[in-house]
């Protein structure tokens, strides 16, 4: 694993262990930012599909920083999946922003310049993935 893998990992294991689940957070995030990506949800009474969409983000942002056997793949097939939804690529850049953002306000003075950086790095690299499938 890399520095910046154990970082991404540290970030999420610390945000269970002390805050539990994420998903209502991250979530509320992301409709604060964007109302328009709720309706998308109107049909996820229990907030079960959340959950597990967040869970295949989590291990899809674990592989992309680290050994890259699937995360870019993955990128690559929920795009065109989220796009015969109507929802266009740059909801992903958003997105992903997003689980950062409640992460490093959940983790508070925790998230330190190393953690900051090694998730900078990864969503530039994220951004760059799917800017690049955006384009095709």
């Amino acid at each position: 694993m890399t520095d910046e893998t154990n970082l991404i990992a540290w970030s999420l294991e610390e945000v269970a262990e002390r805050h539990g689940d994420p998903t209502q957070a991250v979530y509320e995030r992301l409709f604060a930012q964007s109302p328009e990506m709720a309706e998308l949800f109107v049909g996820d009474k229990t907030g079960a599909a959340r959950g597990e969409m967040l869970a295949v983000v989590f291990q899809t942002l674990l592989d992309f920083s680290g050994a890259g056997a699937f995360g870019a793949n993955m990128i690559r097939a929920e795009i065109v999946n989220h796009e015969n939804l109507g929802v266009p690529p740059k909801v992903f850049v958003t997105f992903f922003r997003t689980v950062m953002e409640t992460l490093r306000e959940l983790l508070g003075s925790d998230w330190t310049p190393p953690v900051a950086a090694a998730w900078d790095e990864m969503l530039a690299g994220l951004d760059a993935a799917i800017h690049r499938e955006a384009a095709v």
